[in-house]
């Protein structure tokens, strides 16, 4: 047994706070067993107050002021709450919007972030059934919300839960909203403090399915080839997964107004389900996630298959090329999407040096070789799709500007159009449908797209490895110590190849190896390194904002000239593998 005496005074402080105060009395009951028998556990759970990363709140659930349950779920709110209250606003009823998705508790943390706003005479539109994270984005602005909540951790483990914040705009809240949510959190010292009203409060209304249909009405008018789709579309065989989550509420009935109705279902995973039962993690970038979707798609022989992760914001994509299922990586879906809107769009005398592009620093640098020879605008933002959701803000603000068409990160993260403002699988779904239609009616697939791509810019093959940390307050201590050493030790040379760049993100620092002149950087300060190489190969490394890693991004090159393609390929894979493990294995500390 452990004394509580024995702990950290700032821990001792957290965990006194909570036995002594207005707390339920079985967290009270949790607390004192993890101080008579699990003090480690102890510790994680209440050695800090949790803060937003890039995702906002993400965290395990349970009891403590380091994990999701009700009590830090109330306390975020009703800092959100006074910020709102505090911000200037031009309207009479503040109101915000409220999602959830298939996790346990996700329901019961929504509705008591419901009771929060409502205790404070904000107004909550509540979701009546879960439903995808980027329907939230679309709902903020469609309900004229001065923010939205989505309940959500998106692909994490079972054990995971999460509190996303959505600001006016529809965007994930950047500065200085974050940093003031943040701030009005921190002022709040006790559960007294939080206003809250019952769940029957006039200030909470439920939606209806009036909303549902405004958002497939509007990804509807977003088809590049609407005839061909109308018409043609049910010879594409979809294979489709939700892996236990909200995609089955809208993808189906998406991909179906689209001329999309031939849609074969993995039934283990159409039942919505918190412990994701038939995957270990509920991922779509990770192959043995795919295992069901790729059987179900090679015994029906459908065209490709579409896998959203839990809460829909993320695609996964597997073609059946000629005979054999190819899982497609976020890059490579990525540049098939630039390269089909940049050519259709041209080809429709549409496209104009005004369209951008955007995507992030750790995603492929073909689409900007795409995009640039379309004659088209390009930019890259910090990693995290809020900071892309920023520039279509910035851009819709100063309407001389650009006009967003399509942004992409690395991770499986697409967005075509501004009906959301975060990454949407559910038109991300319809468009790869789109493309897929188009491959198919001229005898192709989309790994013949993506190969055609390859001639013409070269070969790109990128990839990821993480360095896994232990979780709680050691791993975060032993994650800040490796990026510490590699900032103040960076390598000359990896997998023999020479260094020229490095660009270090949190001093805004752009170094020149070889003149030792030193550069700005454009881009907010961030935790990240990014190494360039002779030859045009790239490495970046950065600490994960939601789970305790710190993912390494690799990306080798070859350029258009090659003979041989499948050779190319395979050299170029070959090259990046022995590049990460090089990585992998040289850069520890």
């Amino acid at each position: 047994m452990s004394n509580l005496l024995t702990f950290d005074p700032a821990i001792q402080k957290r965990v006194q706070a909570w036995l002594l105060g207005n707390y339920d009395a079985s967290t009270k009951e949790a607390i004192q067993d993890m101080l008579e028998r699990h003090p480690q556990e102890l510790i994680d759970s209440f050695y800090t107050d949790l803060s937003f990363g890039t995702g906002g709140l993400r965290a395990l659930m349970g009891v403590g002021t380091n994990r999701l349950n009700i009590y830090t779920i109330r306390l975020a709110t009703q800092g959100l709450a006074n910020y709102i209250l505090k911000s200037p606003h031009n309207v009479q009823n503040l109101a915000v919007a409220i999602g959830y998705d298939s996790r346990h508790h996700s329901k019961e943390f929504a509705e008591e972030t419901a009771r929060v706003f409502a205790g404070n005479g904000i107004t909550a539109h509540l979701f009546p059934d879960l439903r995808p994270t980027p329907y939230t984005s679309f709902a903020c602005r469609e309900l004229r919300c001065q923010a939205a909540v989505m309940i959500t951790a998106s692909h994490n483990p079972k054990e995971y839960n999460g509190y996303k914040v959505y600001w006016s705009d529809g965007g994930q809240v950047v500065p200085p909203h974050d940093t003031g949510i943040i701030a009005e959190i921190e002022k709040i010292s006790s559960q007294d403090h939080i206003h809250l009203a019952p769940l029957h409060s006039s200030l909470i209304f439920y939606t209806d399915s009036t909303l549902d249909e405004t958002y497939l009405k509007a990804l509807f008018a977003l088809q590049l080839a609407k005839d061909r789709n109308q018409e043609h579309g049910k010879q594409l065989r979809i294979a489709y997964t939700s892996l236990h989550g909200t995609g089955i509420t809208l993808a189906p009935r998406a991909l179906a107004s689209w001329g999309f109705s031939t849609i074969e279902y993995v039934k283990e995973q159409i039942e919505p389900n918190g412990d994701f039962p038939s995957v270990q993690f509920p991922n779509p970038e990770y192959p043995e996630t795919l295992k069901l979707g790729i059987e179900l798609l090679s015994r029906k022989q459908c065209d490709l298959l579409l896998a959203n992760d839990p809460d829909a914001d993320r695609l996964g994509v597997v073609v059946l090329h000629q005979g054999t299922p190819v899982i497609l990586t976020g890059n490579e879906v990525a540049s098939i999407c630039v390269d089909y809107l940049c050519t259709t769009l041209k080809e429709q005398n549409r496209l104009t040096s005004h369209h951008a592009f955007i995507t992030t620093i750790v995603s492929t640098e073909l689409i900007g070789k795409i995009s640039k020879a379309a004659g088209s605008a390009y930019f890259e933002v910090l990693t995290g799709f809020k900071y892309i959701g920023e520039k279509i803000h910035e851009w819709e603000v100063n309407k001389e500007s650009y006009q967003f068409l399509f942004g992409a990160e690395e991770s499986y993260g697409y967005l075509l159009g501004t009906v959301a403002r975060d990454k949407d699988a559910i038109i991300s779904s319809c468009l790869l449908a789109e493309i897929a239609l188009a491959s198919k009616l001229n005898g192709q697939t989309l790994v013949d797209r993506l190969y055609a791509i390859y001639k013409t810019y070269g070969v790109h093959r990128e990839g990821q490895l993480s360095l896994n940390f232990k979780p709680g307050k050691t791993g975060t201590e032993e994650i800040t110590r490796w990026m510490t050493h590699l900032r103040n030790h960076p390598p000359r040379h990896l997998c023999g190849k020479t260094v020229l760049l490095v660009e270090d993100y949190l001093t805004s620092q752009q170094h020149n190896l070889a003149t030792g002149t030193l550069s700005p950087l454009s881009l907010p300060t961030s935790d990240v390194l990014l190494f360039r190489f002779e030859g045009g190969s790239r490495l970046v490394v950065r600490p994960s904002g939601t789970e305790p890693k710190v993912k390494l991004y690799g990306s080798v090159c070859l350029p258009p000239n090659i003979k041989s393609l499948n050779e190319a390929i395979h050299s170029c894979d070959a090259l990046l593998k022995e590049f990460l493990s090089s990585a992998k294995r040289d850069l520890q500390p």
